[in-house]
């Protein structure tokens, strides 16, 4: 009787520096679970790597035996791309090493982390680097899509802060890749996903934030076009200090929200502020507030940046069921606010919810080229979330997220952020890196020829020029 993919590793990769764990491990219906509970695949093998050349043993393996390979760092992908049923993941959670240097402002980080670690080290010195809006998220899925939160129109997105990465490649070559070295890859790898190799450590710029002033307000889910349609000329003159989303909701049933709101539909902004000065950001808020009614919860407020980061985390703990769909918006037509109101009062769950990102101001100073993110011009990425706790919700919450996507993709333009993207097709993701698809596809074909890693947005690798050989 042959061996299992686990017992053959366990016998072909001794010394191993980490865990092995197989489908009859004691931990293994743990070791499977993904953020999204409506992914559940079930892996040959996870190996929980400890260093990169545990990595590399990992890649090799699944090379040998012919075995399709995931990368997880936080498990967070809405398509369940850190898994792979009957496959191989490699698991970097073991991989939690951060290092800040306050004078260089740089912060080294492991490929296992969650961006909640790494805001609490940085905060230590008033320090912070971009990334999302949900501390659990880890740092290498949203770092190498691009890290969209409530830094960007501050300080950037995620790409735009990181100065080097230490990767293994699909030949087990170990490398780094930065503005002085392996520079291609060093390019790729701001925008274009886990296509080119496993990172095992990122070194990210540092920004000086440490408290800021955040929280949000609701106004009722009646207001919804008033609201919107105020925020969206509102928001580009703002100052680059303030961020602030648009979200359709629903308020959760427990504190710091007051009873009497408890379960009603709303349409709100979620702010932060780049400061501890609260006067400063009321007058910056102001002209959003005073040009609608009364709402009917402000709560913004001052408090640590990752305090921040991790307000949403308690709404969203892992185990729900998630659908995701995503576009990038240039405009927000009058037409789309309509659209936005009608499935905003639809909203079928509590979790439920629709958010507009916006990506303008420091986000807007790099160029389309200079990294794989090529909606550079773009002011909001939206994205649809349907989500529920209970498993008999699935094909409810996919149907309002579908539904609501379909109808406003048509006032999209065009690509969507991936990171927020389920498993959509090749089109798809050309489409989010427009010209830049080609240049990807060529450093693809440089650093992983066979496609080792495409258990992402994949970027298939350009194939190589035929010559013709004349007699």
């Amino acid at each position: 009787m042959s061996n299992t993919p686990a017992q053959a590793a366990r016998q072909e990769l001794t010394g191993f520096t980490g865990e092995l764990i197989g489908p009859d491990d004691a931990g293994y219906e743990d070791a499977r679970a993904v953020y999204n509970a409506m992914i559940d695949k079930h892996p040959a093998l996870i190996a929980r790597c400890a260093d990169a050349d545990a990595v590399a043993r990992v890649i090799a393996f699944a090379r040998t035996h012919g075995l399709r390979l995931a990368v997880r760092g936080g498990g967070h992908h809405g398509a369940g791309l850190g898994t792979v049923e009957g496959g191989v993941v490699v698991d970097l959670s073991p991989l939690k090493d951060i290092h800040v240097d306050p004078e260089a402002r740089t912060v080294r980080v492991g490929g296992g982390c969650v961006w909640g670690e790494v805001d609490r080290a940085t905060n230590a010195h008033g320090l912070a680097t971009p990334s999302g809006i949900i501390s659990t998220t880890g740092v290498g899925g949203l770092a190498t899509g691009g890290g969209l939160g409530h830094l960007t129109r501050k300080c950037g997105l995620t790409i735009d802060n990181l100065l080097a990465a230490d990767l293994v490649l699909a030949d087990g070559q170990q490398v780094r890749a930065s503005a002085d070295e392996n520079t291609d890859l060093f390019w790729a790898i701001r925008g274009g996903g886990g296509n080119f190799g496993v990172i095992t450590s990122f070194l990210f710029r540092l920004h000086e934030v440490s408290t800021v002033v955040a929280g949000p307000t609701f106004w009722p889910i009646e207001v919804s076009a008033d609201v919107l349609t105020a925020y969206r000329d509102f928001l580009p003159n703002a100052p680059r200090e303030l961020s602030a989303f648009f979200l359709h909701g629903t308020v959760p049933p427990a504190p710091p929200f007051p009873e009497e709101l408890h379960l009603r539909k709303t349409a709100g902004v979620v702010w932060c502020y780049t400061g501890d000065d609260t006067e400063a950001a009321a007058r910056e808020m102001a002209p959003l507030l005073d040009a609608l009614p009364t709402p009917m919860l402000h709560a913004a407020g001052p408090m640590p940046h990752p305090d921040m980061q991790g307000m949403f985390d308690g709404l969203y703990p892992p185990g729900h069921q998630w659908y995701w769909r995503a576009d990038f918006v240039n405009e927000i037509s009058d037409d789309a606010v309509e659209l936005h109101a009608k499935f905003g009062a639809e909203t079928p769950t509590m979790q439920s919810t629709m958010h507009l990102y916006p990506i303008d101001g420091a986000a807007h100073d790099v160029g389309p080229n200079e990294t794989p993110w090529a909606y550079r011009d773009a002011r909001w990425a939206s994205v649809y979330a349907g989500v529920d706790p209970d498993p008999a919700g699935a094909e409810r919450v996919t149907q309002w997220t579908v539904d609501y996507f379909e109808a406003l993709h048509p006032h999209s333009a065009g690509g969507a952020y991936v990171n927020m993207m389920m498993d959509e097709g090749q089109e798809r993701v050309r489409a989010s890196y427009r010209d830049n698809y080609d240049r990807l596809a060529r450093v693809k074909a440089d650093h992983d020829p066979d496609n080792v890693f495409r258990l992402n947005q994949n970027i298939r690798p350009a194939p190589k020029p035929h010559f013709e050989t004349r007699p």
